[in-house]
């Protein structure tokens, strides 16, 4: 362990499960105050059984969709350990129905609200804090669907993290000079609970050759142990065995 990240307060979104539970296990880990945000309580409260730190690990139900739970939450924070140091845009949905043909304004939006809006919120949150500090770090898990759009992750979905890589590259752009550093990362394959809503069920051999959410944490712990001096604007990281063309 470094003690780069020590102290830090680090906010992971979508921390119930997958990436952003195997994120903040690695996080706490390297002794960074880590706060977890999900819809669901039972798996928030899973996440912090199976991570311990009971001391370092602070869970609160949050739908980032919603902007007054998401600004209410970061005050949240601010009061108990102070201003966010890192943010991690973590939370995703994707639907089942998810060809052109197949989505209606409702599936489109619900996607929207989370994997787009949801990243605005956050970042609209903790900007203010990052900015008067002149530091900070923001993390935004996107996909490779966000840079090689198809069928796979459907439409909508790619559409969304299309945006988000869009909205991070600015917002680095405009406020590097106050010491903020942005980072997409674009993730291949990965064996999570989102893969459940697949069209079609994923073949258990095919998961063992995928990436897992701990590969991808990993990628976040790279970004995140970088000095300030160092910015990683894009990092794809796929499994060995899915083609990038």
């Amino acid at each position: 362990m470094t003690d780069v990240l020590r102290d830090k307060v680090i906010l992971v979104t979508g921390g119930g499960s997958g990436i952003g539970r195997a994120t903040a296990q690695v996080l706490l880990s390297q002794g960074a105050r880590v706060v977890i945000w999900g819809r669901t309580r039972e798996r928030l409260l899973e996440t912090a059984r199976q991570a311990g730190h009971p001391d370092t690990l602070w869970w609160q139900v949050c739908d980032v969709g919603d902007v007054e739970q998401v600004l209410h939450q970061v005050e949240q924070i601010r009061a108990r350990w102070g201003p966010v140091d890192i943010l991690v845009n973590n939370a995703g949905v994707n639907v089942r129905e998810r060809a052109v043909r197949q989505l209606t304004p409702e599936s489109w939006r619900a996607i929207m609200r989370t994997n787009l809006d949801g990243v605005f919120h956050c970042i609209h949150a903790v900007l203010p804090d990052m900015r008067a500090r002149r530091q900070g770090l923001i993390v935004t898990i996107s996909s490779i669907a966000g840079k090689r759009a198809s069928p796979l992750g459907g439409a909508a979905y790619a559409a969304s993290k299309f945006a988000v890589r869009a909205l991070s590259i600015c917002l680095e752009a405009e406020e590097k000079d106050h010491g903020i550093r942005c980072c997409v990362i674009y993730p291949g394959e990965v064996d999570t609970p989102i893969l459940e809503q697949r069209p079609h069920p994923v073949p258990a051999e095919h998961r063992q050759n995928i990436l897992k959410a701990e590969d991808v944490a990993q990628a976040v712990l790279f970004v995140v142990t970088r000095p300030p001096t160092v910015s990683i604007p894009e990092l794809i990281v796929k499994p060995s065995a899915q083609t990038y063309i």
